[in-house]
């Protein structure tokens, strides 16, 4: 069984020939490839329309579908225009005089091309859109036909109604704040702009600053960047074609994830690849044969872990949402793109480099003691019950706080503070009911024929009634008869939780029970969209969590040549994401009082834990396993395994848990608490389960752990890798 190992290792050394043989050839590929990608791909396009992540079989969609087409000119406001007076006055006549003018002559302004269709400054009954205090007016900008408010040319458009009205308002005593869907989406792309420039910012001074301690090199503090560099034109330029080529709706987040994803795990990769080229170095071997000797020992390692990687952002295919959909694929390419770099363009540019590589430094040369890693080795070796029950109940009592996460679906909480959609709507609440800002419409449609009219005002009636909702407008028919609009003034902020509890709950119900005989309503509208959601992703947890598990065990065993390390390899890595989860609970929703988390965050440290939790796991299995095909027992292999790949899995984690802190400086309260939750997963993943619970784990159940393959025991002379037993400085 011990053949399998061999061939793997004489094939990633095969490939270390060839790269370090053709080293330039290499380099010229990757640099031509890139410039082709630049220059063919298509822009990455991304959306933040909740509702196109959804399948149109959900009742939130088909009431969207109902609204385009039975009411055309009346969809969901794209734009909200307050008014007040600048000294905080009463609005006047002449005050709402002035705001009609500048209502009727925005669209003009603005030209038909732009998604303004119409400002409404009176309410279904013809009168002014006052608050109850007469200091705020309201004009609602409706969308253009054909035009979905939530692509760039809608976030240029809401830039240009912005500059359009400071003259309108000029020398009129009013002020006016524009907010509403689009304008926050406005606000929302240029704080993620900054919210980039600042992460990438921070990752690569993180990444620079770690690799100069590390290694003290000048270079490979650099190699890091430049490889990205590289790899980040060509992963998003593919990941564009396929987003065109399958019609995939990535999210307004993908870009800010991808810079810390490639940076992160292509950081990883270099380091797994350099630590074993610098150990064979410090033995006298040639950069060509260390080179080789890193690709034969590390090569297998990095395809796994990239190999899970992969699998588990791919396993987002499986998801009813079309957001994960296409975030997985986009990881999916980025993670390919990267692991393609480290086993090709990394060695090459190490080739050519020699031992330029580490200028300035001379250390290099010098074997470290690693006594800090050696003393918890031999500890670990000696009690590896200890170490496993210590770091095992460590995590499980933080996985205990995982069973209270509270989903939110609150939206307006990610949006930055001081920007002026954010202020718009902060004025606007303080005036008016907070459902207004948004009215949820109910679509009330015939099985066959039209509506009878008379039954329509006891069905508005019994919507009114209805616990969460402050007004409902009477039904306007639509122009065939068949259907009838309703618009609900909601208690609560439409983009809140409370919203979305009222919608899936008693709203939906009444509406569902109300509707006539012979008709079928449909509640539509934000707070419906992400009851929709929530039921999406509830189905979402259930498939692609498993899927992602069982075939990340299948590479394992394909990797271990086992069928017993998989499955506690894998209860590790779940242990590991409850603790994580767990950790977010205690601070966001304990100690900082947060009504729950963003819905989607235990799908993203599922995928990033497991993913690059499995990495480390593979990492320090292999190298136990290694050590122990050199004759050494379970309990001295895990000492040893320890001692040598600690090292590495701590600077691998302290700089991939590094780079996904940086999130938590873009201010956005999604990115900051994905940045908590992925960066403290990593140091779960490398500094407790990799370090110490994989270890002991397999020290205490032994040789069985590799069964039926026996991965770990003695490998013949003649089945081990080129040069695995032989003093290099003798030998040369």
């Amino acid at each position: 069984m011990s053949e399998p190992f061999g061939s793997v290792t004489r094939m990633f050394g095969a490939l270390g020939r060839l790269v370090s043989r053709r080293p330039w050839f290499v380099i010229g590929a990757w640099v031509v490839l890139a410039v082709l990608v630049v220059s063919l791909a298509p822009a990455l396009q991304t959306t933040s329309e909740e509702s196109e992540f959804l399948p149109d079989h959900y009742e939130s969609i088909k009431a969207t579908e109902l609204q385009q087409e039975k009411f055309p000119g009346a969809t969901t406001p794209a734009a909200i225009l307050v008014f007040d007076r600048e000294d905080g006055a009463q609005l006047t006549e002449d005050d709402q005089a002035e705001v009609a003018r500048i209502a009727e002559e925005l669209g003009p302004e603005l030209g038909e091309e732009t998604f303004v269709q119409q400002v409404v400054t009176v309410d279904p009954q013809g009168q002014p859109n006052l608050s109850e205090d007469g200091l705020v007016q309201l004009g609602i900008v409706g969308l253009a036909e054909g035009a979905t408010g939530f692509d760039p040319q809608a976030f240029e458009d809401a830039q240009e109604m912005r500059d359009e009205l400071e003259p309108l308002v000029e020398d009129t005593g009013l002020r006016v704040q524009t907010t509403g869907a689009v304008p926050q989406g406005l606000d929302s792309q240029e704080a993620g702009e900054r919210s980039l420039a600042i992460v990438g910012i921070a990752t690569i001074v993180l990444i620079v600053t770690l690799l100069a301690l590390i290694f003290r090199s000048v270079i490979i503090c650099l190699m890091p960047v430049v490889v990205v560099t590289v790899v980040s034109a060509v992963a998003t330029g593919l990941i564009g074609w396929a987003n065109e080529a399958f019609d995939l709706k990535a999210d307004s987040s993908i870009e800010t994830i991808l810079v810390v994803v490639l940076y992160g795990i292509g950081t990883d990769y270099i380091l797994f690849f350099l630590f074993r080229y610098r150990e064979r170095m410090r033995q006298g071997d040639t950069t060509r044969g260390s080179v080789v000797h890193a690709l034969e020992r590390a090569g297998e390692a990095i395809a796994s872990a990239g190999g899970a990687v992969i699998v588990a952002f791919l396993a987002l295919l499986l998801s009813s949402l079309s957001i994960f959909q296409a975030i997985g694929p986009a990881l999916a390419i980025a993670v390919g793109v990267t692991l393609l770099a480290a086993l090709t363009l990394v060695p090459a540019v190490v080739t050519v480099l020699g031992r330029a590589l580490f200028w300035p430094s001379k250390k290099w040369r010098q074997e470290p003691e690693r006594a800090r890693f050696a003393r918890m080795g031999d500890g670990l070796g000696r009690r590896p019950g200890a170490y496993a029950s210590v770091s095992g109940l460590l995590m499980a009592a933080l996985a205990v706080f995982a069973l209270g996460f509270s989903p939110s679906f609150d939206f307006t909480s990610s949006l930055p503070d001081g920007v002026e959609s954010t202020e718009g709507l902060e004025t606007f609440q303080e005036h008016f009911a907070a459902g207004a800002s948004e009215p949820v419409p109910v679509i009330l449609v015939a099985d066959e024929g039209s509506l009878d009219p008379s039954s329509l005002e006891a069905f508005r009636a019994e919507l009114e009634s209805a616990d969460g909702v402050a007004q409902a407008f009477p039904g306007q028919p639509s122009e065939d008869g068949t259907a009838a609009q309703f618009s609900l003034v909601l208690d609560s902020d439409p983009v809140s939780d409370q919203a979305l509890e009222d919608v899936e709950g008693p709203i939906r119900d009444t509406a569902h029970s109300a509707a006539p005989e012979g008709t079928e309503a449909f509640v539509g509208g934000t707070p419906s969209v992400f009851a929709d959601l929530q039921e999406a992703m509830a189905r979402d947890y259930s498939i692609v969590f498993p899927a992602a598990a069982l075939v990340i065990m299948l590479i394992l065993a394909l990797l271990l040549r086992s069928l017993v390390a998989p499955w506690y390899l894998m209860a590790a890595v779940g242990l590991g994401f409850a603790a994580t989860l767990g950790a977010s609970v205690i601070l966001f929703q304990h100690v900082l009082g947060e009504n729950g988390l963003i819905f989607m965050l235990p799908i993203y440290i599922y995928l990033f834990v497991t993913a690059l939790g499995t990495d480390y796991n593979i990492l320090m299995i292999a190298r136990l396993r290694e050590e122990a095909r050199e004759g050494r027992e379970p309990r001295a292999a895990a000492a040893e395994a320890v001692k040598h790949a600690g090292p590495t899995i701590a600077a691998a984690g302290v700089i991939l848990a590094g780079t996904f802190a940086s999130l938590m400086l873009s201010g956005n309260t999604l990115m900051v608490s994905m940045g908590f939750a992925l960066s403290f997963g990593i140091i779960v993943a490398a500094f407790v389960m990799s370090m110490f619970f994989t270890p002991a784990l397999t020290a205490l159940i032994g040789h069985a752990a590799w069964w039926p393959g026996h991965g770990d025991e003695k490998a013949p002379l003649e089945e081990r890798a080129p040069g695995e037993d032989v003093d290099v400085p003798a030998a040369r």
